[in-house]
């Protein structure tokens, strides 16, 4: 039995192994930072710009591209506001890492903001 700090290289992540990681991590922070936060049809474009410079902070975000849904908005609208929460959201999330590109998106399946890789590829 191998020791835990011994690595074999068929089991050591590839770079594209990594690359669709760190798209992943980009999706977990977007989300669970901002799921909740109080939008209105007004507030909607400057949360956009908010969302996407927070997440291209991050290491290896190449574009981050939010577009809330001010019709979906002003339909649940109670208030004069509502909650963000993916069925709001179409984002999309593009992350280069040693060289691997990855774009990934966020889309409403079966009632659930469904997170997916769209591509890899080697540039």
């Amino acid at each position: 039995m191998d020791s835990p700090d011994s690595t074999d290289a068929d089991s050591a992540p590839t770079d594209r192994d990594s690359a669709c990681f760190e798209a992943g991590i980009k999706f977990g922070a977007l989300y669970h930072q901002f799921a909740g936060t109080p939008v209105s049809p007004d507030s909607s474009a400057s949360l956009e710009t908010a969302i996407e410079e927070s997440i291209e902070n991050q290491p290896f975000c190449e574009s981050v591209t939010v577009d809330i849904l001010t019709e979906k908005l002003e339909a649940e609208i109670d208030h004069g506001y509502t909650e963000l929460t993916g069925r709001f959201m179409e984002v999309e999330i593009v992350v280069d890492h040693e060289g691997v590109e990855v774009v990934t998106c966020m889309e409403m399946e079966d009632g659930y903001p469904l997170m997916k890789v769209e591509s890899v590829s080697d540039e």
